[in-house]
């Protein structure tokens, strides 16, 4: 026979966050961890600040890994076994969808009814698992998905494979069910609508932020002495995953152009690719040293492994310009960390880049993937530095309105509304 309990109003006490396919512990940059790694973990340490408790739920990948990890005061990372530790591709994890969410659920049996007030997914294969718990614990679901299949599959890199069917399947399964959705961008809200048939009114638009405590500009010199770059160097800088969708080929292709017009470029010009293979990158990135190599560039392409954060920011600060010239980013962390960093960023014009870069004041949106028109956005750069004093400063003003802070309250104020029209309801039935 069930318990009856009635649902909580106000600020949610503690919160289960469910990251399901990439866990909040590993380095961004390498594997599927990327911004949504770095979003969790800032989002859950804000929201803990502000008195409310997170437990996020992953699934375990390291054998050395406890079952539970403090991340930060008030957030613990609970690692739950769900098919083999390694050798499992973000493409098998449906098949583990029923032993992660019996993880989920088991942790929760073992506390008092009314443990979690509220769930809050991210990505489509947590929301399904978002989507049990929420029912079965009589809590709201709010959903953040990130990416979007239809949204990657109507810009599809040249030679890349569409996202799957069941994907999406699953994905109209959560808009539908979900309490709320949260996405970074107006863009995204209005994609969501048209392309999933989302009902407008439980959509909410929370941008997401950037510590300016440490992305924040420090001497170029020094950054670069650190990173073994010439004082003199013009720096052009991608950081990410490598895989076709982040589109590091189309910056290489660019860099060949740039040279081909200054053939002076040479003794100057860096372009380090900083980023470990993703997914289908494990074929793409032999594809990209050969790319470099028939271009004529491979001396002057760096290829860097994913690096810590303190790493990431000296490279930020060490580049003369970064280029992020995805097919499809939701919002694009990378694009908004450079600039807090002061340094100016050429962005294709898609999606969540055309919030994250303010163009023609913190850097270049670029219309389309071709590298000529990268080339073109580039040149000012390289051969300008009152351009790049103009844009930097720019860059740094652009940055100082986001902030993880305002994320974090955006977001409670997204969960307070959830638990309100969940109160609204008579009665909530748990176990």
């Amino acid at each position: 026979m069930g318990i009856v309990v009635r649902a909580r109003v106000g600020r949610p006490r503690r919160v289960a966050m469910i990251s399901m396919h990439t866990s909040p512990l590993d380095q961004p940059g390498s594997g599927d961890a990327g911004g949504m790694n770095v979003y969790v973990v800032e989002a859950a340490r804000q929201l803990a600040a502000n008195g409310t408790e997170v437990d996020i739920f992953t699934r375990a990948t390291h054998r050395d890994l406890p079952g539970v990890v403090p991340l930060s005061p008030g957030v613990l990372v609970r690692n739950l076994s769900a098919g083999p530790l390694q050798g499992l591709g973000k493409e098998d994890l449906p098949s583990q969808l029923c032993a992660f969410s019996a993880g989920v659920l088991r942790t929760e049996a073992s506390r008092e009814p009314g443990f979690y007030d509220l769930v809050h997914s991210h990505y489509w294969l947590s929301g399904q698992v978002g989507w049990l718990a929420a029912e079965r614990w009589g809590v709201p679901h709010v959903h953040t998905a990130h990416t979007w299949a239809k949204v990657k599959n109507a810009a599809l890199a040249e030679g890349d494979a569409g996202e799957p069917r069941y994907r999406v399947i699953g994905e109209e399964q959560v808009v539908a069910a979900a309490d709320r959705l949260l996405v970074s961008t107006h863009a995204e809200r209005r994609q969501l609508v048209g392309l999933y048939g989302a009902d407008p009114g439980r959509i909410d638009v929370v941008a997401p932020g950037v510590d300016l405590d440490v992305f924040r500009p420090a001497r170029r010199g020094a950054a670069r002495a650190r990173l073994g770059l010439p004082r003199d160097a013009l720096v052009v800088l991608f950081a990410g995953r490598i895989q076709p969708l982040k589109a590091p080929d189309i910056l290489i292709r660019a860099a060949a152009e740039l040279v081909g017009r200054d053939p002076a470029l040479r003794d100057r010009l860096v372009v380090a690719i900083v980023g470990g293979q993703s997914g289908r990158g494990s074929a793409y990135f032999p594809a990209l040293l050969s790319l470099a190599d028939s271009c004529g560039v491979a001396e002057l392409v760096r290829f860097i492994p994913p690096v810590t954060r303190a790493t990431l920011v000296d490279w930020y600060r060490a580049a003369t310009a970064v280029v992020v010239p995805s097919h499809n980013e939701s919002f694009g962390l990378v694009a908004l960390e450079a600039q807090a960093c002061g340094t100016p960023v050429v962005a294709a014009g898609v999606g969540g880049l055309t919030t994250a870069v303010r163009d023609g004041v913190s850097g270049v949106l670029v219309a389309g993937h071709d590298p000529d028109d990268y080339a073109d956005a580039l040149q000012p750069l390289l051969s300008s530095a009152a351009a790049r004093r103009r844009l930097s400063a720019g860059a740094r003003r652009h940055a100082a309105g986001f902030s993880w802070a305002a994320t974090a309250a955006g977001t409670l104020s997204v969960y307070r509304a959830a638990m309100d029209d969940r109160a609204a309801l008579p009665l909530v039935v748990g176990r």
